[in-house]
């Protein structure tokens, strides 16, 4: 019911003659699957397995629904479907009387951007404006394993990687690991109370959350490669996906609490670089980081209102030498300690969903490795992130989704650490059409598609409002998963 989005790969249209046809190939795609279209779900492997359309489980996928959510915390292995929903089946249960098939799904995504001002030459392969690419390009593994296990397991394409020259970098590689969540699911009652209770084990801190007011499944669900950025943001927002492994526990009580603990330990630079992963990519390497969830989602009626924190804190040795095969730290480390707060209110009509959320996280650094070695300016940071969020999803089998989110980051000045002051904030608005996202059409439940259009534009950006206008840019895309 969900994918990830947020990935460090760009697979182009390289050569400039083949940009009118990549448009008009755009434009053909978009009206076919507008035509025909089977009704869309997330991952289609969900769609086999559960046999529910998508407007159950998503208000706007990757958003979820109170039964998406469900699905998820209760593992991926809810089934229901016309298809077996394990290769071996429990004895008491009938789904060994259907065919089995692997819950297995691709996707790309075919974006245009315009920015607000062409890219500075040399942009070789990329024209200054107006670029077409296919980002991302995965394979999903998502669905039950067993009647209590179940994954959601992404494999990206990068695009060709460079084997000599200048700049060459030998963590680089054409294909990597993505968000991955593996999860032991079940469920007991103690006396009033029914809890559901398992274990988790990710490689992104905030996979695993079932709401989306967290970094990992925040909007936007796609972005342009060529988008300038939010601005610097805390570790948990991005510092690590893909550079670490964790085990945590959790439990959902009364479908009101949730209460998560996990601790989350960097992969050594091998295994990284074995998982195709670049170990420059991240802050550097720690030991042990406790992350924490907890959430209070009371609902009535068709309504719901989910408040909650989360957190985490990670003593990190940076790297001594980035950009080089040297995969040596410093012996000092920066401790950073992350603290966020988040909210979401969910309401559903008779032919919509309207959705509010809202989330800040405050980082504290104590840079001791990073002002002692070099890189950092101050002994000691502070950055703060926050975002406001709107969206109506209206309509079912022809889903229209209006979104509109605010952005802000903004700490302490810090020359050396972020090259000045950190303060970025600004505005994005998407209109996106999802077709037959609660109807049955031929093919179903085998495809599904997403076309969006989404401004994003800045008031500020690096510390001053002077230019921050020219990273303003438009992303038109159809993402298609199979």
């Amino acid at each position: 019911m969900m994918w990830g989005t947020h990935t460090r790969c760009i697979h182009t249209l390289r050569h400039l003659g083949f940009i009118p046809a990549a448009l008009v190939l755009f434009v053909l795609l978009s009206f076919f699957a507008i035509r025909f279209a089977p009704p869309a779900e997330a991952l289609p492997s969900f769609a086999r397995q559960t046999g529910q359309p998508c407007g159950s489980c998503h208000t706007d996928f990757a958003g979820l629904t109170p039964y998406g959510r469900r699905f998820k915390i209760e593992g991926y292995t809810n089934g229901g479907g016309k298809y077996q929903t394990t290769l071996f089946p429990d004895d008491s249960t009938d789904s060994g009387k259907k065919e089995w098939v692997p819950p297995i799904s691709a996707m790309l995504t075919l974006g245009l951007t315009n920015s607000q001002v062409p890219m500075t030459p040399p942009t070789d392969p990329f024209k200054t404006n107006n670029n077409v690419t296919v980002s991302p390009l995965s394979f999903f593994w998502g669905g039950a394993i067993t009647d209590h296990v179940g994954a959601f397991a992404q494999l990206t394409y990068n695009g060709p990687a460079t084997t000599s020259g200048i700049g060459y970098d030998p963590f680089v590689h054409s294909w990597s690991w993505d968000n991955t969540d593996i999860r032991y699911a079940n469920s007991a009652s103690i006396g009033n109370l029914n809890i559901t209770y398992g274990i988790t084990a990710n490689n992104n801190p905030t996979v695993q959350d079932p709401w989306n007011t967290t970094p990992a499944w925040g909007f936007p669900y796609a972005v342009s490669p060529f988008l300038a950025g939010y601005g610097a943001t805390p570790i948990l927002d991005g510092g690590f996906p893909g550079h670490v492994g964790s085990v945590g526990a959790y439990a959902y009580v009364n479908d009101v609490l949730y209460l998560e603990t996990s601790v989350y330990r960097t992969l050594n630079p091998t295994t990284q670089s074995d998982l195709g992963v670049d170990p420059y990519n991240s802050p550097g390497q720690f030991d042990a980081a406790p992350y924490w969830r907890i959430a209070l989602e009371p609902h009535w009626g068709n309504n719901w209102l989910e408040m909650g924190t989360f957190g985490m804190i990670a003593d990190v040795h940076p790297w001594a030498f980035i950009g080089t095969p040297n995969t040596a730290t410093f012996p000092q480390t920066d401790k950073y300690t992350d603290i966020g707060l988040d909210t979401q209110y969910q309401y559903q009509g008779d032919n919509y969903w309207f959705t509010l959320r809202g989330s800040y996280i405050h980082e504290y650094q104590n840079l001791s490795a990073s002002f002692l070695n070099g890189p950092a300016s101050n002994p000691t940071d502070e950055l703060n992130e926050a975002r406001g969020y709107a969206s109506l999803a209206y309509g079912n089998n022809n889903r229209i989704v209006l979104t509109g989110q605010y952005f802000a980051t903004w700490g302490t000045f810090d020359p050396g650490f972020y090259g000045g002051s950190p303060d970025t904030n600004g505005w994005i608005g998407e209109i996106a059409y999802i077709p037959f996202i609660s109807s049955t059409a031929p093919g179903w439940p085998w495809f599904n598609a997403r076309i969006g259009l989404q401004y994003t534009w800045y008031d500020k950006f690096n510390g001053t409002t002077v230019g921050a206008s020219s990273n303003n840019a438009l992303f038109l895309y159809l993402w298609l998963a199979m």
